[in-house]
């Protein structure tokens, strides 16, 4: 990883414009190839970001306008989709690689991790004729929990968690933005699985198109009496 801190302009264009003028920020060269540039707020959230597959190319200011605006270089970061990020870079305040390696990845809490083997038992869950592909599935981000064939032969991503809330709901929208650029694969729809979902993560799950399913921990391992419930 490339960890660069530079007084830089950002600009993006394609099937969205955006601008960010000149200002101090931090720019993430990752291994995967993503590039992502962050403010000192926002949290985790980066300011702009382009997501692998994508190069990129760094070069010298051209002799006129770049030139006379002071710049140091231009990083020029683009997709398959032909989506541009541009980053003209002033003057640059930190500039570190790092050899991280591979991640071992999330380690789920025992409940989470004994919920996402259920459900992989369990398909019709979801629906009838739902059949299990795998088990976390790769992409460039992180495996998504589960992948499954739903009836028609459609794929559908369910991404697992003890508690729903929002930043559930965007890891899946990551998941679901790689797995829809692989054209063996599109279209694939999402499941946002949890035994609790918070209602604003409920919203944005149906902002994206994103279904999500409330389940039942105890029914799934087969310890649920009927005979104790009111309803």
């Amino acid at each position: 990883m490339r960890l660069l801190i530079a007084r830089c302009q950002v600009d993006y264009a394609g099937r969205l414009s955006a601008h960010l003028p000149m200002a101090k920020r931090l720019i993430l060269a990752k291994a995967d190839g993503s590039v992502a540039i962050h403010a000192d707020d926002r949290a985790y959230k980066p300011l702009n970001w382009m997501n692998p597959p994508c190069t990129l190319t760094v070069r010298p200011p051209d002799a006129s306008v770049e030139a006379e605006a002071g710049l140091a270089e231009v990083w020029e970061v683009a997709n398959t989709a032909d989506d541009r990020l541009i980053i003209s870079i002033a003057e640059v305040l930190h500039d570190s690689s790092h050899e991280l390696g591979v991640d071992p990845g999330l380690v789920k809490d025992g409940v989470e991790a004994h919920l996402q083997v259920l459900l992989a038992d369990n398909p019709d869950t979801f629906g009838d004729g739902w059949t299990l592909v795998r088990r976390e599935y790769p992409t460039a981000v992180g495996p998504v929990d589960l992948l499954f064939r739903d009836a028609a032969g459609a794929h559908i991503a369910v991404e697992v968690k003890r508690r729903g809330e929002i930043d559930g709901v965007e890891q899946l929208s990551r998941y679901l933005e790689l797995l829809n650029a692989d054209p063996h694969l599109r279209p694939v729809q999402g499941v946002f699985a949890a035994q609790q979902i918070k209602p604003q993560a409920k919203v944005v799950a149906a902002a994206r198109g994103i279904t999500c399913v409330t389940v039942d921990y105890d029914l799934l391992r087969g310890i649920d009496h009927a005979e104790d419930r009111l309803f």
